[in-house]
């Protein structure tokens, strides 16, 4: 397959480096800088140093080049970056199969990828998400990695899934785009609340708890939104969910660790370096949920923090003086 990789952030390095064993590549970059670096040095020495890229990969930095040989497009910029990408795309006329690997709802829409492409390209757009649990330096290095695709074409996620799926990094289809998506988005809140639970020294019977009971909420907005409730139970869902949640690599429960240690937003995210998708989901999460009557009280806590309204302390005080219940899963 020719593959078009857009975003030469730390996803797109990684999955450039796993795809490039079986695949011709291009590789963009909005950044002069790390083009130059790519180019030179075969490292992303601003967002992904440590890890060489193979010479048989292209890197360009003329956004039209990327795709003068391409058969599919894999979109890898933080979602905030997905809409000026898919306009973009919408000026030169591509109509190539699109994926992407960027998980949340759209800050001010509260839409999913697949919604915003929908807006864009037109609803005879292919396209499809590419989630599950994985870190991008797992994924370089070539360790043992399962994942899903999920498209709005069935049949294009089977192809695409085989054609991608390798020894180590291991691609399977799935016929839920809108839960693959909304798993990969609502985990990143849960994240943020296992971090502050963490954070907070409350233990490991806390911590499974947390991390069912959010599984639980993620599974009810999703059926709410149109999801399969079994897509929950797989990589996409529960997969996700445990990495990311307990995972060290994980920007989001790091996120969760600052809070808990009593510092702003601010400091933790120019300490990370990096998006922490959770912090731009939570807010978009909490609203879809208040509008469908959903309950998610995990998730309005973590974006009550968020927003300055509760500390992390007051949060875990808000939960656990709710009311006892049946066990609703």
């Amino acid at each position: 397959m020719k593959l078009a990789i857009l975003g030469a952030g730390a996803w797109g390095t990684a999955l450039a480096i796993a795809f490039a064993q079986q695949h011709s590549l291009t590789l963009w970059s909005r950044e002069a800088d790390v083009a130059a670096d790519l180019q030179r040095t075969r490292e992303n020495k601003r967002f992904f140093p440590g890890y060489r890229l193979p010479e048989s990969v292209r890197v360009v930095e003329d956004f039209a080049s990327a795709l003068s040989d391409a058969e599919v497009v894999l979109i890898a910029t933080p979602m905030a970056g997905l809409r000026p990408t898919l306009e973009a795309l919408r000026e030169l006329s591509c109509t190539l199969p699109l994926l992407w690997v960027c998980k949340g709802f759209e800050a001010g829409s509260g839409l999913l990828a697949h919604q915003v492409v929908r807006e864009v390209l037109g609803s005879e757009q292919i396209c499809g998400a590419l989630s599950g649990p994985s870190f991008a330096e797992e994924v370089a290095a070539g360790q043992p990695t399962a994942v899903a695709l999920a498209a709005n074409q069935p049949e294009f996620a089977r192809q695409a899934a085989s054609a991608l799926h390798g020894k180590r990094l291991r691609v399977y289809a799935n016929d839920d785009l809108v839960g693959v998506e909304v798993g990969g988005a609502v985990k990143n809140v849960l994240a943020i609340a296992t971090g502050v639970c963490d954070g907070l020294g409350l233990g490991l019977n806390a911590r499974a708890a947390l991390m069912t009971r959010g599984l639980a909420e993620i599974a009810r907005l999703g059926v709410a939104l149109g999801a399969q409730r079994d897509t929950f139970l797989g990589l996409a869902g529960m997969g996700d969910l445990v990495l990311t949640c307990t995972g060290d690599l994980s920007r989001n429960r790091r996120v969760g660790l600052g809070l808990a240690e009593g510092k702003s937003l601010a400091t933790i995210l120019e300490e990370l370096g990096h998006v922490a998708e959770g912090v731009y989901t939570a807010r978009e999460t909490d609203r879809l949920a208040r509008e469908r009557g959903v309950d998610m009280p995990i998730s309005r806590a973590v974006a009550a923090v968020l927003a300055g309204e509760l500390t992390a302390a007051a949060a875990l005080e808000q939960l656990m003086a709710r009311q006892a219940r049946e066990e609703a899963v």
